[in-house]
């Protein structure tokens, strides 16, 4: 059966989603409007890991090739705290730049038959589409349009980020934490080609206006970032996207949830329908799978209500674990002062299990000797694992409660 498919937003997921499409069947209509011309992408390098590779490459092994042909990866992370540092292995990690994946997938697309539409922005839903895609990011043009429906739900983090760009090439997943008269200031970096990396800065409210970086210009933020991370820099420079005003913006993370994703024909795709905090990396990934489970619940189901619900049941189901794991990840950056004094390597190994729904309740030096025992006896390890979701259900539980009680809708939608 021919559909005609018309998606909304030419990043990962949607052109991912298109190139599934048409490898499930050629006669398929699928178009992308991207309104931003091409080649004009915003970002630095993203993140993703073994896992995601082996799906890319059973259901697409050409795109799936390229994308690994084209990234750098890593196996170890390394921790620098003040002058003190710890390197641990880790599991393969992946960086490739975004500029350069949106390249490979839209060259795949091309060849598979997806018409690309550059600086074609859709701002209602078009006649004659069977489906419709709106995977345009956290402020997509058609959900807001169709907001009562869906259901839109933001909240906002404490910390302000500011994603940068370094010439220096991290050799490990870098986390470096800088002490200031004004509390701590911290970076992620990761390589992502032969001759940059991505570095994601983050502080708290209090640093960030004691430091001056809510009245600095770009250049004068640059630099003093420079000088507080000159340790792992090695010289090297800070790299900030084009700004249209005179300083780089420095936000707090907006966690996106909605009701229901989809409405008529219309479905929510990547960040249109959820975002997770960027510190588990995992953004560009569950884009990707939410891509994966929309074609395979296409091809599954006859009908367009039923393939959409199915899609919706499966990521909802999916996606709770990363959002727990975000949800904690974020917390743990945010209460970094009770975890930084403890010996690197210490901090480093809590660091690795900051998803954890036990950690904020347990005494960091306590948890961090239970986990060790943990990983050396089994019956430690089956109370460990199975305290943890229920302490997450509980908590979840009593959020829910007090929630109610102050008669605020869980569907309140944040402007």
């Amino acid at each position: 059966m021919r559909v005609k498919v018309v998606c909304v937003g030419g990043g990962p997921a949607g052109l991912y989603l298109a190139i599934l499409l048409k490898r499930q069947s050629p006669a398929h209509d699928v178009t992308v409007h991207e309104r931003a011309p091409e080649g004009s992408t915003y970002g630095w390098g993203v993140t993703y890991w073994q896992g995601l590779l082996d799906r890319l490459r059973s259901h697409d092994p050409e795109s799936a090739h390229a994308i690994e042909e084209n990234s750098v990866h890593w196996d170890e992370g390394v921790a620098h705290v003040r002058d003190l540092s710890t390197r641990q292995p880790g599991d393969r990690g992946f960086g490739i730049g975004r500029h350069r994946l949106l390249e490979l997938l839209a060259e795949r697309a091309r060849i598979l038959g997806v018409r690309l539409e550059f600086e074609s922005g859709i701002t209602e839903l078009p006649d004659g589409a069977d489906l419709v895609v709106a995977a345009d990011g956290i402020g997509s043009t058609l959900r807001t349009r169709h907001a009562d429906a869906f259901g839109t739900h933001a909240t906002h983090g404490r910390n302000h980020y500011l994603w940068l760009g370094t010439t220096k090439v991290f050799d490990a997943f870098t986390f470096a934490f800088a002490e200031t008269a004004h509390g701590w200031i911290w970076a992620y970096g990761y390589p992502y080609d032969d001759i940059h990396s991505t570095c994601v800065v983050e502080c708290s409210p209090e640093t960030y206006t004691g430091l001056g970086l809510d009245r600095a210009d770009e250049g004068e933020q640059l630099a003093l970032l420079e000088k507080h991370f000159a340790p792992v820099l090695d010289g090297h420079p800070l790299l900030a996207q084009p700004q249209a005003g005179a300083a780089a913006p420095w936000p707090t993370f907006r966690t996106l949830t909605n009701r229901t994703w989809h409405h008529g024909n219309l479905v929510l795709l990547g960040d249109a329908a959820h975002t997770t905090h960027y510190s588990i990396g995992a953004g560009t990934t569950l884009a990707l799978e939410d891509a994966l489970c929309l074609a395979a619940a296409l091809r599954d189901h006859a009908a367009l209500p039923e393939a959409l619900t199915a899609y919706e049941t499966r990521r909802r189901t999916d996606l709770l674990s990363a959002q727990s794991a975000a949800r904690y990840s974020a917390r743990w950056y945010e209460n970094l002062p009770r975890y930084i004094d403890l010996p690197p390597h210490r901090m480093f190994a809590l660091l690795g299990q900051r998803h954890s729904p036990l950690l904020p309740y347990v005494p960091p030096q306590l948890y961090y000797g239970l986990d060790r025992a943990a990983g050396r006896l089994e019956p430690l390890r089956r109370l460990k694992r199975g305290l943890g979701p229920r302490v997450a259900r509980a908590l979840h539980a009593r959020s829910s409660q007090a929630r109610a009680a102050h008669g605020r809708s869980p569907h309140h939608r944040d402007q």
